[in-house]
């Protein structure tokens, strides 16, 4: 009995040095396995650690192994879908008659500068200008929301990720091979006028029709034969100038009465705590109101380029340049990330107004 529960134990040992053994020996990698690894990391943009633990299991199968990557990937962006994602990209593309601008979330600026990532931003982009099924109409700017986009086919031709797939699949393909959590948070879309073009502008621009801020702006024309150029010239500085300047309302006429009253309490109560006449705190609140409008009303701002002219200046130049009146029928303002790290609901949504 001794001698059996001894041989038991030195067979024990012998099993996990030989495990041990064959393990350390599968690990060596000679040029062919470098090869593959180098190939699938390709391929994939997975780590190498995940490659090359794929391969194994695969018994160096390249295809079994891109199979294995794939499940492991999906969990994992399952897992990590709950994760907040305030960094990404927007992704704007354009036809004849509309405009569309979406938002694509990733977790870290690294990944908003991968090339896959990009690459799925702007077919997304160019996605959402199919979409006929609007869910709401804001201030003359259409909302694409995710659950328009997520059963429609996208058609992606980048060499790490190709073919014909959902919206919704795609998204998860592409948190898999970034290791994060990637997700199409909004859409709109912006038709443009009978007789007048779109502008836009994107900064912090890696490539075109990306970035991370977006200002866009459609200008109608009364004449539809007015030159165009000086239009569009003129049309891409406002829409810089949405950018710069964040204007909240179009015009003064627009301002929201609740915004306004809000506004007018304020500055009453700021000015009764100088201690002058009821005149005097009426004129300071009267003064006060017309900076107001200067911040926030398009067409009250100072020219970014130009800032001894306002936008309305800016437009009867314009106007009297072309021949016809030309004038601003809605902008919209987006940004990146904005609301998602304070989670104000109010913020999340992005700047737009019509005439």
């Amino acid at each position: 009995m001794a001698f059996f529960g001894s041989t038991k134990r030195f067979s024990t040992k012998l099993s996990l040095l030989g495990d041990a053994f064959i393990r350390t020996y599968s690990a060596a990698t000679g040029p062919n396995q470098l090869n593959l690894i180098k190939q699938l990391r390709q391929r994939t943009s997975a780590p190498i650690k995940d490659v090359k633990a794929a391969l194994l299991l695969s018994n160096w199968d390249i295809e079994e192994a891109q199979k294995e990557l794939r499940k492991k990937g999906k969990v994992l962006a399952s897992k990590k879908s709950s994760r907040t994602a305030a960094e990404g990209l927007l992704a704007l593309a354009q036809n004849h008659n509309k405009t569309a601008l979406i938002e694509l979330n990733c977790e870290t600026d690294f990944v908003a500068r991968n090339e896959i990532f990009q690459h799925l931003a702007l077919s997304l982009a160019k996605q959402a200008l199919s979409v006929e099924n609007y869910s709401q109409q804001v201030s003359g700017v259409f909302h694409v929301g995710p659950e328009s986009l997520e059963e429609t086919t996208l058609n992606l031709e980048h060499p790490k990720i190709s073919g014909e797939t959902t919206v919704h699949n795609a998204i998860i393909e592409v948190a898999a091979m970034m290791g994060e959590n990637v997700k199409l948070r909004r859409g709109y879309v912006m038709p443009a006028s009978s007789q007048g073009l779109i502008s836009t502008y994107l900064h912090t621009s890696p490539q075109q029709g990306l970035g991370r801020i977006a200002g866009i702006l459609s200008l109608e024309v009364d004449d539809g034969k007015a030159q165009v150029d000086a239009v569009q010239r003129v049309g891409s500085e406002l829409a810089m100038h949405v950018v710069a300047a964040k204007p909240l309302f179009l015009t003064k006429d627009l301002v929201s009465s609740d915004a306004l009253e809000n506004e007018r309490e304020i500055l009453k109560s700021q000015a009764e705590s100088s201690g002058k006449s009821q005149m005097a705190i009426d004129k300071m609140v009267e003064g006060r109101l017309r900076k107001y409008f200067e911040e926030v009303v398009l067409t009250e701002q100072k020219f970014i380029m130009n800032d001894t002219l306002n936008v309305k200046a800016v437009l009867d130049n314009l106007s009297k340049e072309v021949g016809s009146s030309v004038r601003v029928v809605n902008f919209l303002r987006m940004e990146v990330g904005e609301g998602i790290a304070s989670q104000e609901a109010d913020a999340s949504e992005p700047v737009a107004q019509s005439a």
